[in-house]
């Protein structure tokens, strides 16, 4: 992604960047963001265990604590914390 803006920013050009490489990103010229916070670009990440009856090697109660772990306030509260040049990156919204 880093070179897409490097290529943008030498071009003049647009691009469909991620937050987290234009948070860090230094080198950003003329560059400025154009559009952010449409509904059309919300990007949710998820977590779910592998199906331990299809694959039993899995670790499915480390597994399970993890899911506890990050969908808990706790983790929840990692995630709100996680800053690039303090802004933060990632918006979390596991439901209880």
């Amino acid at each position: 992604m880093g070179p897409t803006l490097n290529m943008s920013a030498a071009m003049g050009a647009y691009t469909l960047a991620d937050r987290g490489t234009w948070l860090s990103f230094k080198n950003r010229q003329d560059l400025e963001i154009v559009l952010e916070g449409d509904k059309r670009l919300f990007n949710p990440y998820g977590v779910m265990l592998v199906n331990p009856a299809k694959h039993p090697h899995v670790k499915s109660a480390a597994g399970m604590k993890f899911i506890e772990w990050i969908t808990s306030p706790e983790g929840q509260a990692v995630i709100a914390d996680y800053k690039i040049n303090g802004e933060q990156l990632f918006f979390p919204g596991a439901k209880p």
